[in-house]
């Protein structure tokens, strides 16, 4: 598909990975919608970047979470045209051993990682339909930004590699349903930044078990999406770009 001239929706654009592939779709000449919940400073300093880069951008901030506010997120984004490009990079990161999981926070990390891209997804396709009627190629596209933990889950982890492991399938099952008109995949990467708890021994063990032998940055992450935009005939697939770490 053709990205000039394009509107892009990206939910969590203030954060390292979102950012990332907000300016890799603006270098491609696409307008971007820039989500955001509470970083206002990183969004509008996002947009101001995309701006100076030739392209249109918008800052809209909703939280996501709640009712009615990814349907407004959509509307507010047809002041840059019906988006026919939606990447899910909006997620929560939870670190928390079995004993300790309660009821509140699985439903938390489960609505943002997981019922927000399919309802993303679902308003998404409603726009795609209502302006691409007749449209007997694919004119949409949607990413979600997955994790590798979703593939090989890590221990104490076990809300988040849950919550992307769904992800996964959700992309498979929306693959299906929006075809041919919406081509729908997902990115897995590894890791592009450390915890900030981590110590000098912890990041040496994670370091030994990806063949690469170092992080990922999130321009590669950015890289992959733009890879699977372009190309219309890939769709339910989930694209690993971790150094080789699910080997």
């Amino acid at each position: 598909m053709e990205l000039k001239g394009t509107t892009a929706v990206i939910t969590g654009s203030s954060g390292q990975i979102g950012a990332a592939i907000a300016l890799a779709l603006a270098q491609t000449g696409c307008n971007c919608i820039c989500q955001y919940n509470r970083s206002e400073k990183a969004a509008k300093e996002l947009v101001e970047h995309i701006e100076k880069l030739g392209t249109k951008a918008l800052a809209i901030q909703a939280n996501l979470t709640r009712r009615g506010e990814i349907e407004h997120l959509f509307e507010k984004a047809a002041k840059l045209g019906t988006p026919q490009v939606l990447v899910n990079a909006a997620a929560v990161f939870s670190r928390r051993p079995l004993p300790e999981v309660t009821f509140e926070e699985a439903q938390s990390v489960l609505k943002l990682n997981v019922s927000v891209p399919i309802l993303a997804g679902r308003f998404f396709a409603e726009k795609i339909k209502a302006a691409f009627a007749t449209a007997n190629s694919v004119v949409g596209k949607i990413i979600n930004i997955a994790d590798i933990g979703g593939i090989k889950p890590w221990p104490e982890y076990v809300l988040y590699c849950s919550s992307k492991a769904a992800l996964i399938g959700a992309t498979k099952a929306l693959a299906k349903e929006l075809a041919p008109a919406v081509c729908v995949n997902a990115v897995a990467p590894g890791i592009v930044s450390f915890p900030g708890d981590f110590d000098e021994v912890q990041k040496k063990k994670q370091l030994s078990l990806i063949p690469a032998a170092r992080i990922g940055r999130p321009a590669e992450i950015a890289d992959a999406v733009i890879f699977l935009l372009k190309n219309d005939y890939i769709t339910g697939q989930n694209l690993n770009v971790d150094g080789g770490r699910c080997i």
